[in-house]
């Protein structure tokens, strides 16, 4: 067609397990720094002086700055290329963990935090766009173990900001210690990333790209999971003790066990992706949160609530995951979109807490999960616009197979070309 330049398929990847591990090393990276912070919170508050509601509003600057930070990473994304981005950002995004403790006032904390959540965002976006490539080019799912490591991460990081805390260590040396440690962790598992770069002559994000309107509908699917996931983290324990009766030590405990349960099953997600595909997936995902929200909205004691708040992580695990594999299947700049999906759902974590609390108290914690229950049920309706992540998500290829066959020897293995052409190069590793 004159005048239409079509950009050649991507190359093969080669040690494509290498790839993947090293991927899936930095999304448990990241986890770990979440993980490192959440824990020495109350430090924070305690050293501060802070009250409830002072706190809360400090808290809520991670997600300003990481809404707000995200869409420029598509263009650290095209100038740099993939693997440099995504070293650069999550080197940072490591460093900012020192700074919360650091504050010495109430501002100072909002904008360290603000930067917190800034270079998180923006690492986010970076490594879930290398992750896509990598699936891409693999032939197979992978998103969903790539989630379920950043939820291991955190699990792993967070005893260690438990044990300071029991040993009354001061934070601000603790985070420091903690963010050298992991930005010298995160240097070594980019070494193994692939060198994706735009194709010469692509055109050049903006500085700040608006996401597609494409990428809004996909979006929505990860604001219903994510809404669910935010209430049942935040809200879980408070509803077992107030509703069902339970325990101080059951209601505390609440929270870990939801995000062992979120953790294993993003890990043993991407063998059910390949096996029903992405739509069919995320249908069966919304029936069993809604199963589980039901069961949690009907429960009277712990014994009824607590597998249903189980039965909602283990349905919602697996939709973010998908909803960035979609994304970053749109047009030529996956990393825009997946900013864009990125930034509606990572919202709805942000207001899911706050809307749960106001319901709650105009009508009842109860009532409240009957809203989260409707939006599981939502996720049956809006599967289809998850379709894009199905190139991947079903049965391997032949190519996918050999792909895993040779991995690790260093040959150079073909992957199926996508449909759309992604406009990126990979370079030898």
């Amino acid at each position: 067609m004159t005048g239409t330049t079509t950009p050649p398929p991507p190359e093969p990847l080669t040690a494509p397990r290498r790839a993947r591990a090293s991927i899936a090393l930095v999304f448990c990276v990241h986890g770990a720094v979440t993980g490192s912070f959440v824990t020495r919170i109350p430090w924070i508050q305690n050293h501060l002086h802070l009250s409830a509601g002072q706190l809360g509003l400090a808290l809520v600057m991670p997600a300003v700055g990481s809404s707000l930070a995200m869409p420029l990473a598509g263009r650290f994304v095209h100038r740099y290329g993939d693997r440099a981005a995504v070293r650069g950002l999550l080197s940072l995004w490591c460093l900012a963990l020192a700074l919360p403790a650091l504050a010495p006032s109430l501002p100072t904390l909002c904008v360290a935090l603000l930067a917190y959540g800034a270079t998180s965002g923006m690492a986010d976006v970076a490594m879930n766009a290398q992750g896509v490539e990598i699936e891409e080019r693999l032939g197979r799912s992978i998103m969903s173990g790539l989630h379920g490591m950043w939820s291991a991460g955190g699990l792993l990081a967070s005893p260690f900001g438990i044990l300071a805390a029991h040993l009354d260590l001061d934070a601000r040396l603790q985070l420091a210690v903690t963010a050298v440690v992991l930005l010298a962790l995160a240097q070594a598992v980019c070494r193994g990333l692939p060198d994706i770069r735009a194709h010469e002559g692509a055109e050049e994000p903006p500085r700040f790209a608006l996401p597609p309107r494409s990428s809004l509908v996909i979006g929505l699917v990860g604001f219903c999971a994510v809404f669910a996931e935010g209430a049942s983290m935040d809200w879980s324990g408070v509803y077992l003790r107030d509703v069902t009766g339970a325990s101080a030590t059951v209601a505390a405990a609440s929270y870990t066990a939801f995000s062992l349960t979120m953790a294993v099953s993003r890990l043993a997600g991407d063998a059910v992706i390949r096996r029903l595909g992405a739509v069919r997936t995320t249908r069966i995902g919304g029936a069993v949160a809604t199963a589980g929200g039901l069961l949690v909205v009907a429960a009277d004691s712990p014994a009824l609530a607590i597998p249903g708040f189980g039965l909602i992580g283990v349905g919602i695990a697996v939709i973010v995951p998908l909803a960035f594999a979609a994304a970053g299947r749109i047009g030529t700049n996956p990393s825009q979109a997946i900013a864009g999906v990125a930034t509606v759902t990572y919202t709805s974590g942000l207001i899911a807490p706050a809307i749960i609390g106001a319901l709650a108290q105009a009508t009842s914690l109860t009532v409240s999960f009957g809203l989260v229950t409707a939006l599981a049920f939502a996720l049956l309706l809006s599967a289809g616009a998850l379709r894009l992540a199905e190139r991947n998500s079903g049965r391997e290829s032949t190519a996918g197979k050999n792909a895993a066959d040779k991995s690790g020897t260093g040959e150079n293995v073909t992957t199926p070309s996508p449909e759309k052409p992604s406009g990126k190069d990979l370079s030898a590793i």
